[in-house]
Parts: structure tokens; C-alpha cells; sequence
């Protein structure tokens, strides 16, 4: 894995972005009556996974990357069931929820991977610091006086 950059580096936002995208062309199909409705709150729901990754990655705390990071497990559990609504309705096929589903497991798993390790790196004693919009894992400074 190289240098972490840029929330945009983190495998978990790249799946997730995977979904959205999935989402954008998906929903073009459902009917009109569902613009302002399941249309609407699943685009919402996919943006959400994403815009909460980047959010939690901007807070450099490690318990409120976390934070954020279960708010967007929660938008991808909110898809899910949006996903088997629109299969219920026929607004879909068998095979077009397989994928969002496999999508979303994947999605699920990275992201628990990532909170495994923010939870892992909170416990050691270092701290991140903000150098150049990235994170980078330090020592803490001793006093060799």
C-alpha cells in the first residue's frame, strides 16, 4: 500500500465511489414517480458513504474518523435495504441487485477493515499531525535533556 495522501487514497472511499457511481446509473431507469423518492434517497445515501469518509478523514482524531466511518457503514446498510426495495417493486432485476449487493459487501468490509485499523493505530502511543493536508504517523517527541 503506498502513501496515504488524500482521503481520495483510502480503499474504503474507492469502493464506495465504486457504488455511488453504480447508483447514478441505476436509478436513471426507475420510474418518474420516484424522483423525489427512493431515486432521491439513494443518491443521497451513496454520496453519503462517501462525503463521511472524507469527513471523518479531514478530523485527524482517529476516534472521530471512526465516527464517521460507522455513519457511513449506516448509509451503506440504508442502500442495502433501498436495493431490496427497488427489487421488491421491479424497478430492478435479480442480476442488477446481486451486483449492489456484492458492491456493498465489499464496501462493508474495506470500511471495517479501515476502522480496525484507525482503532488499532488510536491504541499506540503516536499521534498524527496535519503536514501538508496528509496524515503521517509520528513519535512523539522525548526530551533527551
Amino acid at each position: 500500500m503506498g502513501a496515504i495522501d488524500s482521503f481520495e487514497d483510502l480503499e474504503c472511499w474507492k469502493t464506495c465511489t465504486e457504488l455511488r457511481r453504480y447508483i447514478i446509473d441505476i436509478v436513471k431507469k426507475f420510474p418518474t414517480e420516484e424522483k423525489y423518492e427512493l431515486t432521491s434517497q439513494m443518491r443521497r445515501s451513496s454520496r453519503s458513504t462517501t462525503h463521511n469518509i472524507a469527513e471523518g478523514y479531514g478530523r485527524f482524531h482517529f476516534k472521530e474518523n471512526v465516527r464517521f466511518c460507522r455513519m457511513s457503514k449506516g448509509s451503506l446498510m440504508e442502500l442495502q435495504d433501498q436495493f431490496i426495495t427497488s427489487l421488491d417493486e421491479k424497478y430492478i432485476t435479480q442480476e442488477e441487485y446481486d451486483f449492489a449487493k456484492k458492491l456493498i459487501s465489499k464496501s462493508v468490509k474495506i470500511l471495517n477493515g479501515y476502522i480496525k485499523y484507525l482503532r488499532s493505530a488510536e491504541s499506540k502511543p503516536r499521534y498524527v499531525s496535519d503536514v501538508e493536508d496528509s496524515y503521517i504517523l509520528q513519535q512523539p517527541a522525548t526530551n533527551n535533556n
